[in-house]
């Protein structure tokens, strides 16, 4: 998803997604992967793949310092470099089967071999949407993360060093 990696969109941009608009995200996505510059985790049933997670540096996604409620709570990062988990995709047919915490578990060990820092994320505390996309708070407790402040009506800034 390249929503996550822009800046803040311009007025005429704000709205649904156009196909054009679909197309030219899809473009920018695969540019930041040939880069280097966007990080996931894939999980598989033997070939198919089933899950997906988005992770990265602060500085690879950008619009969450944007967004009125991450500069409302005026956190602050330590110092330490600070990694987001921003989304989580499970195919209809393999979901609540342990796909997202598959993922949740790779991407801490990748940002461990990756150097580690302070990791934050905005997993939902009620099942349903936006848990389907962001997590849920029981995946990431039994990670080891705690809450840091509420995060909207039904998710929680949750953060964890690894």
């Amino acid at each position: 998803m390249i929503f996550h990696h822009l800046g803040r969109l311009p007025k005429t941009e704000k709205g649904g997604m156009t196909p054009a608009r679909v197309a030219r995200c899809r473009k920018e996505k695969r540019t930041l992967v040939w880069k280097g510059a966007s990080h996931g985790i894939l999980v598989y049933a033997n070939t198919e793949p089933v899950g997906w997670c988005q992770y990265g540096p602060k500085e690879e996604l950008p619009r969450i310092d944007a967004g009125t409620l991450y500069r409302k709570l005026a956190i602050d990062h330590d110092r330490q470099r600070l990694w987001r988990i921003t989304c989580f995709w499970v195919d209809r047919k393999h979901r609540n089967r342990g796909v997202a915490s598959t993922a949740l578990g790779a991407i801490l060990e990748s940002i461990k071999r990756k150097g580690g820092g302070l990791v934050e994320a905005y997993p939902a505390k009620v099942k349903g949407f936006p848990a389907d996309w962001m997590g849920t708070w029981s995946m990431f407790r039994k990670e080891g993360f705690e809450i840091v402040a509420p995060y909207g009506a039904s998710n929680v800034l949750v953060r964890r060093t690894v």
